[in-house]
This record gives structure tokens, C-alpha cells and sequence, in this order.
């Protein structure tokens, strides 16, 4: 097919304003699916963890095909963790849907990657989704918009995108606030119209540039991209060149070719031609970023750069009493090839060694999406310990710097004072603040650190009705210490199974963390201290029998329900000292040094160090 009917499109959005929905519209319309074809809902998100959680991570491809043209849809992620995604597929498209909730309006990762879209020089589209929901503010949307293309230096080109007000779930659009509804074919045919062909050669020496990976179980490793000059096909011998300057570029065969279709799988493809987005495979190592060349002397294609980490996290081989009993792959070697799998697939995580033996540094560039990797390792079967999330610092002209984040908070009138005690402790400078009828938006600078906890704090301090979202912005002069956990622990002194009987003791001195018939080990965490200290307890003593006791003694305890943690509030919650233990049944947290004496010695020794300073 001629480039002229081919069209590459990404659609971006912030979290939760109806991009995949809206893909799955798109799909039905064009006649993708059969009639009588059951189609599950949200049906691009294909991980269970996508699922459970209601937003995308992984960025995802999927076609079109409407009216004589391929229109090839990205379906790119909207939280700001998972950015690496978004920034990476920026090359294969020409232009973006930028879908924004007619209520809403834009958010912070609407920012985010609407700044990475335009500075690409893409052309917009702007949907005004979800507008049978009831209050929509359309116009006030529409301006809040301009506003953003102004403020991020849009083009005049860009900034005259043309606007379309829709509901994706309802399956109408129009282009008219208040005019007629038309069915998402008038979507497509507007996405015809406004988004350019994508500039490729026909003629001429095959190129591609690797912008996703992708694997199938026959072929292993796809290499995906857009063609941008010449065609591909089964069986042509093509050229993979070198990660860096003067590596020699490896020679591979074309072992399939893949289109994308339907619900983003992939269906054979006898030809992939200039301007379409396809999948190539035949190769041992590939990795985002190469070029695929036709020839020996192709040269290297440039590759959108991509915003440091500014989190690392340490992971570890289990080795608590616990350790073994619940996963499949417990050794540090199978954790170290899963990390090294990853960090081929995810070009904004990297794995690094430690001078501890099985210990690695991962490094990413928010708390969620190391929380995400290890879900899906624990799903795999894996056990590991990971560390508290630290941020990355650097030397700047001999200054300790560290990474800020731009933080807005939408915050109902009766919660602002909660929320902004906790943002100063947080060492957040408050930049501006918009008051609306709902209450008011805080824009702060926070370091990175000061967002560790931060949303459950935030859950917590407005019952729920907090919304924040951020973006990174700088690094600048380190803010100092900073305390986010005002609490100890209560850490179990014996290894043995948790009784009624000495929970029932230590509930008076905190919130527990562990029920009664529960494992416990020496130096797990059993619960919250509500004082800043340790304190050490017996969780599993029992009560002694005599010849006195009645039959129903012990019917009088009543147990308050354990707290229960989620994968993402344990690792936000641990302090540096300590360390959650994932495994595929469990979440425990736990101190780095188990034993309690040798803890003990460690912090006498920290304190006299301290006092000799």
C-alpha cells in the first residue's frame, strides 16, 4: 500500500480519560471485529495487572482499516511512571489524539506527553471525551487546551488542531458542542483528513528504526517500527546495526513479518511496506533504539532521548527463614536474566550489580512501575526482597543535587489544611494555587523523595477526594533531611506461628500487621509502633496451662483485623533499615538485619559515628 493511505497515529491522555475505550470504539466502527464477536471491555488492555488496576503500561499497536487506508493506532500509556513507553514511540507516528475529559480537562500527564508530541513537531487532534457525563465545562476544556499549546511553545499549525466532542463509551462524536451526532466513522475520516501521511521512501534501500520489542513464542524477539524507506518481506536478508559507533552491524534473516490488526495481536504479513508500522523477527539480540538497514553502510537512525531514572531500588535473593517455600525461581541468577529481559524491553529501566553478592540496583523512573515489575515477577513465580525507593543524586559544579518534581493536587476547600502541612514537611515550594467551585488546584515543587507515600497520604487526608498527578522537572540543591514516616515498628524476637494469645498483648501497643496461625520469623515486622522506636515482641507466645484454668478462657479475645498492604503501599511505607519480601502468596516486611542483636551493635555503631561528626 502507498504511504499517501497510510496514517500513524498515537493517542495520548492522562490517566483514566477513555483512550483504550476509545481504541475499542474505533475498532467496532471499522469493521474489525464480527457482528456477533464477544469483545471483552477495554480490550488493548490484554495484562491482567492493566486489568486490576484500570490503567495502561504497556504501550500497544493495533490497524485499522478503513475507507482504502491503514490507520495504525499506539495506545500509549498516561501515567507518568510508564513515560518511557510513551517517549518511545513518538518516531513511529505522524500525529496524536490528545483525549481529554470534558469535565476534567487537561491533567499533568496530559502535559507531559503532549510536550514530548509536540516538540516532535506531531500534528494534534483533541477529542473532548466522556461529554454525556453530567457538568461537563466543554468550553472552559476547550480554553484550558489553548492554553497548554500556548504554554508549550505549540506551533501555529499545531496550535489550530481541530477539536471534536465526543463519548467514546457511547460510541457518537460531533464537531460542535451542542451539534449532531455522528458515528465514529466521522472520527476516522477526520483522522484522514488531518493527520499527514507519514513521510517515507518507497523506493529504494530498506530502514527501520527499532521503537518496540515484542515477543512471540515461535519466533522469538520482534524488532517493531515504522518502514521509512523501501519494503520487507519474508526470508530478505536485512542488517541490524551496532548499539554504539564503529560496532560492526550483525546480518540477519527475516524469519516473519508481522501487521498489527484487531485487538493489537499480529497476523502474518506477506510485505511490510514504507509508512506502515510492522513487526520483524530472525534475531538473537535487538534492542529499542537500533536501526534496520537493507545494506552493510546503512546509516544509523536517531532516537528520541529519554528522561533519566530518578528512583533506584535494590533487589535481592530471599533470604529470610521463609525463603523457598512459595516461589519457583528463588536464585539470584534467575532474578539477575529477569531484570536483564526487562531492561531489553523497557529503555527507561536499567539493571546495575552491587558489590553485595545478589543484590542488583534498578533503576526507573517512579516507584509504580518497579511495584509493576515486581507483581509480574511475583505472578511469575519469583521471591525476592526489594529496598525502599531512593532517589538518584548528582554532582552538579561540586553541589549534591537531586531530582524535583512539579506536583499538582486537586483538593476539595475542607482538606487544604491537611494537605498543606503534609506538603511542607514534604519540603514542597508552593508555586501557585487555583481555586475552582469544586476547592483548588496546589502546583508545588517537591523533590522526588517528598512523593515517596505521598498518595496514601493524600488518600488518607481527604477521605479519598484527592487527585494529584507529576511530572518531572529539574535537578536542583539537595532539600535537606526529610522525615515521611512518623512511626515505628513492633518486630517479632521469635520464629514460630502467630498465637491469639500475644497478639491480643500487642494490640494494645499498635496496629498489627500479621493475624493469628500466621509464620513469623525473628526480625519481621508485625506492626505499626505509634511511637518513632522499635519495639521488639513475642508474637508467638502461648498461654501456660494449669489445672485451674476454665474451658472457655481464652473466648473473651478479640482481635482488631490485621493491615493488610498492597505491593506499592509496603515498598512506600518500609523505612531505609528494612525490606519487603515478595513471594507469589505473600507480602512481609522485615528488617535488613534480622537477627536483633546484630541490629542493635549496627546502631550503636551509627550513633557513635554520629557523635564523633
Amino acid at each position: 500500500m502507498s504511504p499517501l493511505n497510510i496514517r500513524n497515529l498515537a493517542i495520548i491522555a492522562h490517566v483514566d480519560h477513555g483512550k483504550t475505550t476509545l481504541v475499542d470504539t474505533l475498532l467496532r466502527a471499522s469493521g474489525n471485529f464480527r457482528e456477533n464477536q464477544q469483545i471483552a471491555e477495554r480490550a488493548m488492555d490484554s495484562m491482567d495487572l492493566e486489568r486490576e488496576k484500570g490503567i495502561t503500561i504497556k504501550a500497544k499497536n493495533t490497524s485499522v482499516h478503513w475507507n482504502n487506508h491503514i490507520i495504525n493506532i499506539v495506545d500509549t500509556p498516561g501515567h507518568a511512571d510508564f513515560g518511557g513507553e510513551v517517549e518511545r514511540v513518538m518516531k513511529m507516528v505522524d500525529g496524536v489524539m490528545l483525549v481529554v475529559d470534558a469535565y476534567d480537562g487537561p491533567q499533568a500527564q496530559t502535559r507531559f506527553v503532549l510536550k514530548k508530541a509536540l516538540a516532535q513537531g506531531l500534528r494534534p487532534i483533541v477529542l473532548l471525551n466522556k461529554m454525556d457525563r453530567p457538568n461537563v465545562e466543554p468550553q472552559r476544556v476547550h480554553d484550558a487546551v489553548l492554553e497548554l499549546f500556548l504554554e508549550l511553545e505549540a506551533t501555529e499549525d499545531q496550535f489550530n488542531a481541530p477539536f471534536i466532542y465526543g463519548s467514546a463509551r457511547a460510541g457518537w462524536v460531533s464537531d460542535k458542542v451542542d451539534g449532531e451526532h455522528h458515528d465514529m466513522s466521522f472520527l476516522l475520516q477526520q483522522i484522514v483528513s488531518h493527520i499527514p501521511a507519514p513521510v517515507a521512501e518507497p523506493e529504494g534501500c530498506f530502514e527501520m528504526l527499532v521503537s518496540n520489542i515484542d515477543w512471540d513464542d515461535y519466533v522469538g524477539r520482534v524488532a517493531i517500527g515504522k518502514v521509512t524507506r523501501g519494503s520487507v518481506k519474508l526470508g530478505d536478508r536485512v542488517f541490524l546495526l551496532g548499539k554504539t559507533e564503529g560496532e560492526a552491524a550483525k546480518p540477519v534473516k527475516v524469519t516473519k513479518v508481522f501487521q498489527y490488526t484487531g485487538l493489537g495481536g499480529s497476523s502474518d504479513s506477506a510485505i511490510g511496506t514504507a509508512g506502515d508500522i510492522v513487526g520483524i523477527s530472525g534475531f538473537e539480540d535487538v534492542d529499542i533504539g537500533q536501526t534496520v538497514g537493507g545494506a552493510l553502510d546503512a546509516k544509523a537512525l536517531p532516537f528520541v532521548a529519554i528522561d533519566p531514572p530518578t528512583i533506584v531500588m535494590q533487589f535481592g535473593v530471599n533470604d529470610g527463614p521463609l525463603g523457598g517455600r512459595e516461589g519457583d525461581h528463588v536464585t539470584s541468577r534467575k532474578i539477575k536474566d529477569r531484570l536483564d529481559r526487562e531492561a531489553k524491553m523497557n529503555v527507561s529501566l536499567s539493571i546495575a550489580d552491587t558489590d553485595k553478592s545478589g543484590i542488583f540496583n534498578v533503576s526507573a523512573r517512579g516507584a509504580m512501575q518497579i511495584a509493576v515489575l515486581v507483581e509480574q515477577m511475583r505472578r511469575e513465580g519469583f521471591e525476592v526482597v526489594i529496598s525502599r525507593p531512593m532517589v538518584i543524586t548528582r554532582r552538579v559544579n561540586g553541589v549534591l543535587c537531586e531530582p524535583f518534581e512539579t506536583l499538582y493536587v486537586d483538593v476539595p476547600a475542607e482538606y487544604m489544611g491537611g494537605v498543606m502541612k503534609s506538603l511542607a514537611e514534604r519540603k514542597a515550594r508552593i508555586d501557585d494555587m487555583k481555586t475552582n467551585t469544586h476547592g483548588a488546584t496546589i502546583i508545588a515543587n517537591v523533590p522526588t523523595r517528598g512523593l515517596i507515600g505521598f498518595e496514601f497520604d493524600l488518600m488518607n487526608l481527604t477521605s479519598g477526594h484527592g487527585i494529584h498527578s507529576h511530572l518531572f522537572k529539574e535537578y536542583a540543591p539537595h532539600a535537606g533531611p526529610m522525615t515521611t514516616r512518623s512511626t515505628g515498628t513492633l518486630v517479632s524476637t521469635e520464629a514460630g506461628e502467630a498465637t491469639s494469645y500475644a497478639l491480643d498483648t500487642i494490640q494494645v501497643r499498635g496496629k498489627l500487621f500479621v493475624g493469628p496461625g500466621e509464620n513469623v520469623y525473628d526480625g519481621m515486622i508485625i506492626g505499626e509502633n505509634p511511637r518513632t522506636d522499635d519495639l521488639p515482641v513475642n508474637p508467638c507466645r502461648a498461654k501456660q496451662l494449669t489445672n485451674f484454668r476454665s474451658a472457655g478462657a481464652d473466648k473473651g479475645i478479640q482481635l482488631t483485623p490485621p493491615i493488610r498492604f498492597t505491593l506499592e503501599r509496603a515498598i512506600e511505607y518500609i523505612a531505609p533499615d528494612e525490606l519487603v519480601e515478595a513471594t507469589p502468596k505473600s507480602i512481609r516486611l522485615r528488617k535488613r538485619t534480622l537477627d536483633s542483636g546484630l541490629r542493635a551493635r549496627e546502631k550503636k555503631r551509627l550513633e557513635a559515628e554520629l557523635e564523633a561528626a
